[in-house]
């Protein structure tokens, strides 16, 4: 009985020595030399063909009009809306003088923004033609086959009794090994064993973080990655923006210093990078935060600069206003689009209503995380060209490659009223259409 015993506990720990290397093999030194086993795509493919077969199933027990109804529901939003501007909707009506017909456009574009706005929806989560086995759409399926409730309840153990405590366990070590490793390389004195170093500390992390999450990330076009002494511009979708950019090259980040758990990361960081990090209340003070990136690019030694500057996560259908701090600094723009997969999990990020550990738990319990990113060609700013124009000429190349809608509007609106400015500019715009139609110099109006 004791042998037996002896024999058992010795089979139990060689299953203990096992399990590490296992681990270091699987995840950590593919993470280091930064390669992948083909894991998760595989993975990713498995669910793909369980999303394919579970559409099947839904398309039975739903009519086709009901579908079709759905999927424009979805692609068109609450309205149907006309993509054309002011002057293009009014052109066919007017007959060169002031009309009080005019007050239905205006009342037609209000009613169609208290019911269904284009930047509000911006800050929800994208809606998905089918089901995704994570949440229902808003259609109700009355007719859904045994086989697929018992393949959603099989999703559900997997993603919280299996993915859940594996996730848990690999994002905690991942941090450890964060918080370890700069602390040992910021002893280093300055020099470039530092900065090779600290380059392989940050780029390993990342991808760590990436893989706790069972992320699928596809580059593009690589040759255009950011260089040393530029900026690098992208969309914002979500914090999982800078891990996987920093899982395949190394940045300096501008930002708001952060206190928890993203307030250690940051700390950790900055004792092996050089970071351009603001108090809220220095955010505000725009020509500090451009004097202290100018000072930054102006040093072609140091890593690219990487910059949001949309200011705000957008949930990924669309690129709203960049802000033009950015651009005014001169140097190189190293544009990269971001696109997500959303039918694995959403990255989005509403801050007003999640907090970090309730995203964080969000993300843990997804399928996955799926992504495209594209390195586009360097851009500069032309002769007589301002910020304001550069910036949207930045913008519109992102979000033509990532399949995004361009919106002029401003992130910050998720939090604050609409400036006068934007007002004042909607206003001038009708007033120019009556005065190049001769509604003044007739006399039309009084």
């Amino acid at each position: 009985m004791e042998k037996h015993r002896g024999g058992s506990s010795l089979v139990e720990g060689k299953i203990l020595l096992v399990l590490p290397i296992l681990f270091l093999v699987l995840v950590l030194l593919p993470s280091m030399l930064r390669v992948s086993l083909g894991i998760s795509h595989i993975y990713v493919k498995i669910v793909i063909k369980t999303f394919e077969w579970a559409t099947l199933q839904i398309e039975k027990g739903v009519k086709k009009q009901k579908a079709l109804a759905l999927e424009n529901l979805i692609s068109n939003g609450i309205i149907q809306r006309e993509e054309t501007s002011m002057e293009e909707e009014m052109a066919g009506q007017r007959q060169g003088c002031f009309s009080l017909a005019d007050v239905l456009y205006f009342s037609k574009k209000g009613l169609e923004a208290v019911a269904d706005d284009e930047v509000t929806r911006r800050f929800s989560s994208e809606e998905l033609v089918s089901w995704n086995l994570l949440s229902r759409t808003n259609v109700n399926f009355h007719q859904v086959s045994w086989q697929l409730t018992f393949v959603w309840i099989s999703g559900i153990l997997i993603r919280y009794c299996l993915l859940l405590p594996l996730r848990i366990g690999l994002s905690s070590f991942s941090i450890l090994f964060l918080v370890s490793a700069t602390t040992l390389v910021g002893q280093f004195p300055n020099g470039r064993v530092k900065c090779w170093l600290s380059n392989q500390v940050q780029m390993t992390c990342a991808a760590l973080g990436v893989r706790c999450l069972s992320g699928a990330v596809h580059f593009h076009n690589r040759e255009n990655r950011p260089q040393k002494g530029g900026i690098c511009v992208a969309n914002h979708t979500s914090p999982l923006d800078v891990l996987i950019l920093a899982s395949d090259g190394c940045y300096s980040l501008v930002g708001q210093v952060h206190g928890g758990l993203l307030g250690l990361i940051q700390k950790s960081c900055m004792k092996t990078a050089q970071h351009v990090l603001f108090e809220r209340s220095e955010m505000k003070d725009r020509h500090l935060v451009r004097k202290k990136i100018r000072e930054h690019i102006a040093d072609k030694t140091k890593l690219p600069i990487l910059i949001f500057p949309e200011g705000t996560c957008i949930n990924n259908t669309s690129v709203m206003m960049f802000k033009k701090g950015s651009f005014e600094v001169g140097g190189t723009i190293h544009p990269v689009a971001i696109k997500y997969d959303p039918r694995f999990g959403d990255p989005f990020w509403n801050s007003m209503k999640y907090s970090t550990m309730t995203y964080a738990f969000k993300l843990l319990t997804s399928w996955a995380i799926v992504c495209n990113v594209w390195y586009l060609p360097p851009m500069v700013k032309e002769e007589e060209e301002d910020a304001v124009h550069f910036a949207d000429r930045v913008k519109a190349v992102i979000a033509a490659q990532g399949g995004m809608s361009v919106l002029p509007w401003d992130g910050g609106l998720k939090r604050k009223k609409v400036k006068e400015s934007f007002k004042e500019e909607q206003q001038k715009k009708y007033c120019r259409i009556v005065v190049e139609n001769g509604a003044v110099g007739n006399g039309n109006v009084h």
